[in-house]
């Protein structure tokens, strides 16, 4: 037997970016055991996968976390967090690790000094890259995301209207400069065609009630913070297509090859986090000609500019248009 640990602390979307080194490792290397190591909180996105063996928590204590992975006898070690605890593990376990590259001296030039020197290669592509050892031939087969059967969402709990076909948007993003202004997300829902359902984070409900009294329309439904992110990616796979920011929800829409349009703002897919082998017709909407874009690598509080632009300028109407050609039946 050929024992990995995969470590990836967290969060949503950079997890489910590692699915497809799961699967090929599990189906690959003959007689191979994947144990993943992740914080407790994301433990859910994980426990349905059928390539994993067994998950660890990450502990607030590392010394106890170590002791617990060191009974487990790894063979090799592939950190795709590459950070200091991370580091701090694979010392501590003293096997063989490969660990992915994040080019983030890249990003910080591409960042600061706006000199793109970044390769045109996907984030899953530079995973892939630690494991080339093993000989593992990519199966393009894009993400994975397992939903346990208990919660899963029936389209029986919607309206008729919906129970039809309807499009998911996703209304939250973990950075406010990842976001369109509910002004914006209300031109884009007044020009759909198809009844919609917003998912998100119970931070994000009062936005999408907001949204709701502003529309005066009972084909919206708000979902935020009415399921867990199982019950939400469940939603999302029935979904005629799905609109997002650059968030974790994207890349579960992917896994379940959706139509997706992707709404950029201060981030850009240049870093290598876009949706992953969804739907061909996919799309990305970004505001290009920026000098600000991108001002962080991740997100920021507020636009450091006040203006906004790369949300404010985005075309609602050319988003809303592709959304009804593919909520068209």
């Amino acid at each position: 037997m050929v024992k990995f640990l995969v470590i990836r602390f967290s969060s949503i979307g950079d997890i489910v970016l590692t699915t497809p080194l799961l699967r090929m490792l599990k189906t690959q290397v003959e007689d191979s055991e994947i144990h993943y190591l992740v914080k407790p909180a994301f433990h859910s996105i994980l426990e349905a996968n059928p390539y994993i063996h067994k998950i660890h928590s990450l502990s607030d204590n590392l010394n106890e976390t170590v002791k617990h992975l060191r009974e487990e006898n790894f063979d090799y070690v592939l950190d795709l967090q590459h950070n200091l605890r991370s580091l701090s593990v694979k010392r501590a376990l003293k096997r063989m690790y490969f660990t992915v590259n994040k080019l983030n001296f890249k990003k910080w030039i591409l960042v600061n000094l706006k000199i793109n020197r970044l390769p045109d290669i996907h984030i899953v592509d530079r995973y892939m890259e630690t494991i080339k050892l093993f000989d593992i031939k990519n199966d393009k087969r894009g993400l994975d995301y397992f939903i346990p059967e208990n919660e899963r969402v029936s389209v029986t709990e919607f309206p008729p209207d919906f129970r039809k076909g309807y499009v998911v948007l996703v209304l939250g993003a973990k950075h406010q400069t990842k976001k369109m202004p509910l002004e914006k997300i209300s031109e884009v829902l007044s020009l759909l065609d198809a009844p919609v359902i917003l998912v998100g984070g119970k931070e994000d409900r009062p936005d999408g009630e907001k949204l709701i009294d502003g529309l005066k329309t009972k084909r919206l439904i708000n979902g935020c913070g009415q399921w867990s992110v199982n019950g939400s990616a469940s939603v999302i796979a029935q979904s005629l297509c799905v609109i997002s920011h650059d968030t974790g929800m994207m890349h579960i829409a992917a896994a379940f090859k959706k139509k997706i349009i992707t709404i950029w703002g201060n981030t850009i897919p240049d870093f290598g986090m876009y949706a992953y082998a969804p739907d061909p017709e996919s799309r990305n909407f970004e505001v290009h000609g920026l000098k600000c874009r991108p001002c962080s690598k991740l997100g920021k509080n507020s636009c450091p500019k006040k203006h906004f632009r790369c949300m404010m300028d985005q075309d609602s109407q050319a988003i809303a248009s592709l959304a009804n050609s593919f909520s068209d039946k």
